[in-house]
């Protein structure tokens, strides 16, 4: 199966999310978390479904803890939607997929 949501790191995080041409919904997440685990699937269908439009990158927060402090992640899934190397909205917490697609139709 193709893998469309990108990962993440706190080495490329500037190049991939804040210097991207198009919006990124970034998800804060770990392993360890059910929750985020559970919203893995929906986040796929989106990036697949607004490839080239939209980035849909995931980072986890215990291998990138520069990132995650930066950007004051306190609870996880944490959802940023950035735009022109800016947060434009986020969201805390397992979404529906239909609240996700909203986020993401907002930044288009």
């Amino acid at each position: 199966m193709a893998t469309y949501t990108k990962q993440v790191t706190d080495a490329d995080f500037e190049f991939v999310v804040l210097q991207s041409n198009q919006p990124v919904l970034v998800d804060f997440w770990a392993p360890w978390c059910g929750p985020c685990i559970s919203i893995g699937p929906s986040l796929e269908k989106l990036a697949e479904q607004y490839q080239g439009k939209v980035t849909v990158a995931k980072i986890n927060v215990d291998d990138n803890p520069e990132v995650s402090a930066r950007f004051g992640v306190r609870s996880i899934p944490y959802l940023v939607m950035f735009k022109d190397g800016k947060v434009s909205e986020s969201v805390v917490g397992a979404q529906p997929p239909q609240n996700l697609q909203k986020l993401i139709e907002r930044a288009l």
